[in-house]
């Protein structure tokens, strides 16, 4: 096995990519037996898993450093070309679906295939070609103005990750000064990113309406291959956390201010957890990866076997530094049947996050690596999320590895943290619904719904003397909101399921990870309400769900004695 340093990288040129598959797909339609027709998807799909590491690889070393001259030029091609493959897999999807074989097919590849071909057909069109194009080219615009930032604090050029970690600081001032200089990166570029956003707004409506929706809010639900929920459905899991979870949101910001002994919680203070400080990861990054192994090396078999591949082949990136992107993600690289983490290490505990976060996504993409059909590999997102959250939870027990004396101090932050976020999720979810279901309104009409939203999830959101974020500006932050609409509140709806399991773990800890282990190796190869049947999951629409996984979390919040915190 290679390291990824060492994985090749060779541009897959569209014209021979167009010729394999349409051959593939011209011997599909003329075969007369099943079995040649599941040659051809195979050769179909091992085109297309060229095509798609090609592309990981060059967005990874990309995002490593947005300054590669050459790695963004090749990034500009796939964002060029990635809808033209798209409109080949969807010649492909279509004559799948109309095969004289199918009901064979589906007893060699599984029903859900269909589900998805069908889905994706509904969303693209030739006609949109262009458009997938243009959007593609915005978002890596927002993608090189995040990247772009460089923000004189504390004596030193720092990016947004990196000043991030100053919002924890248990002195106000420096906790005050540099929220004030991150909103002040975003205030001098106002209106570069109200344009890109109004444009992809735009843009994203005009395709809907070419392909017949009456909004993009379908459009975009279907895109992310929600085949077994709809809008209405995620409206009404957003009223469960506005009644039953802002409540308790309010008593433990409240019981935050209190600790931290102020007369008023301000923006700049809710990141603060204790007037002692946040709890912090001990020692450099080699000795947090280090430990990271022992973890996982004692968590299982599985995952001892997955953080050792990790680990001998170099499929971490994980320090900031000048002109690399910022966040955290985990991708899959197919020809090597490789996960990748790339995050931005700063100091805090969302350090720890990644090695479990995104190490459990990276974890459930191992355990599915292997899937003939690649719509396999991954789930849908919001599962995807139960897959990361939840094993936060699983790695409680090794936590002293990371935060020593601070364990305790950690976990009430973390589950803390965990209820805290609900209402700023389905924030972010609500204020895309009403964008995309008034998509002319201008760019200030969209900061004054973000902060209405704000006002009604979370009541006790006071930017004091920030006028900036005051009028509405604190999405633009958000780089899903930009990226993958509708994609946030797949956060939320993962939250309250891995509660669920975490729930479950004080029960019977061995059953809860045996489910676990279930809903990973399923992969994708089901919808999100059939994979919560696997894991043994509650379904978080249903009416008294949330209210169910979060009250025990809550009792266990209140139950940690904090006041030597």
């Amino acid at each position: 096995m290679k390291k990824f340093h060492e994985f090749e990288y060779k541009r897959p040129e569209y014209e021979s990519v167009k010729a394999s598959i349409n051959t593939f797909i011209q011997e599909f339609k003329t075969a007369t037996s099943v079995t040649r027709q599941i040659e051809c998807v195979n050769g179909i799909n091992a085109v297309r898993r060229d095509f798609e590491s090609m592309s990981s690889i060059c967005s990874i070393r990309y995002d490593m450093n947005t300054a590669d001259a050459f790695y963004e030029a090749e990034n500009d091609y796939f964002d060029e070309y990635e809808p033209l493959i798209q409109e080949l897999v969807n010649q492909y999807y279509a004559v799948l679906v109309d095969s004289p074989f199918r009901n064979e097919l589906e007893a060699a590849f599984g029903h859900h295939i269909f589900n998805l071909a069908t889905n994706e057909m509904k969303c693209f069109s030739p006609e949109i070609i262009e458009d997938l194009q243009q959007e593609n080219a915005l978002v890596t615009m927002h993608t090189k103005l995040i990247s772009s930032a460089a923000i004189l604090f504390d004596g030193e050029e720092r990016n947004l990750a990196q000043l991030r970690a100053y919002f924890q600081s248990k002195d106000r001032s420096v906790r005050k000064a540099a929220y004030e200089a991150y909103a002040s990166f975003f205030s001098d570029h106002e209106a570069e990113f109200d344009n890109i956003y109004d444009r992809l707004v735009k843009l994203r409506t005009k395709m809907a309406k070419t392909l017949g929706f009456d909004s993009f809010v379908e459009m975009g639900y279907i895109r992310l291959n929600r085949t077994d929920y709809n809008a209405q459905m995620v409206a009404g899991y957003r009223k469960q956390v506005l009644e039953e979870v802002v409540p308790l949101a309010l008593k433990l910001l409240e019981k935050q201010c209190k600790r931290l002994g102020l007369e008023a919680l301000t923006y700049y203070d809710e990141p603060l957890r204790f007037k002692t400080g946040n709890p912090q990861p001990k020692g450099t990054p080699e000795e947090i990866v280090k430990n990271g192994m022992k973890m996982y090396s004692e968590l299982s078999r599985e995952t001892k076997e997955f953080f050792t591949f990790m680990e001998e082949n170099g499929l971490f990136d994980l320090l900031s530094r000048k002109g690399k992107m910022g966040g955290g993600y985990c991708t899959f690289i197919p020809i090597e049947k490789s996960p990748f983490i790339f995050a931005n290490f700063n100091g805090t505990s969302d350090d720890i996050d990644v090695l479990t976060h995104e190490a459990g996504h990276a974890f459930q993409v191992y355990c599915s690596r292997n899937y003939a059909i690649p719509e396999y590999v991954w789930p849908t997102l919001e599962a995807c999320e139960i897959h990361s959250m939840s094993m936060e939870f699983f790695t409680y027990p090794w936590m002293e590895l990371f935060f020593q004396e601070d364990v305790l101090k950690h976990r009430f932050a973390h589950l803390s943290e965990a209820l805290l976020f609900l209402p700023y999720g389905v924030s972010v979810d609500e204020f895309q619904h009403e964008v995309y279901e008034n998509p002319e309104a201008s760019p200030d009409e969209r900061k004054k719904i973000w902060r209405n939203i704000e006002r009604k999830y979370m009541p006790m959101r006071n930017y004091a003397d920030n006028d900036f974020y005051e009028k509405g500006t604190m999405w633009m932050r958000q780089s899903h909101i930009f990226e993958t609409p509708f994609y946030y509140i797949d956060y939320t709806l993962a939250q309250v399921c891995a509660f669920q399991f975490y729930n479950r773990m004080e029960q019977n800890r061995e059953k809860a990870w045996e489910d676990y282990k279930n809903l990973c190796n399923a992969g994708g190869s089901k919808p999100f309400l059939d994979l919560l049947k696997i894991a043994g999951i509650k379904n978080p629409f249903e009416s008294g769900s949330v209210k169910e996984s979060v009250l025990e979390i809550f009792k266990q919040v209140e139950a940690i004695d904090d006041s030597d915190f």
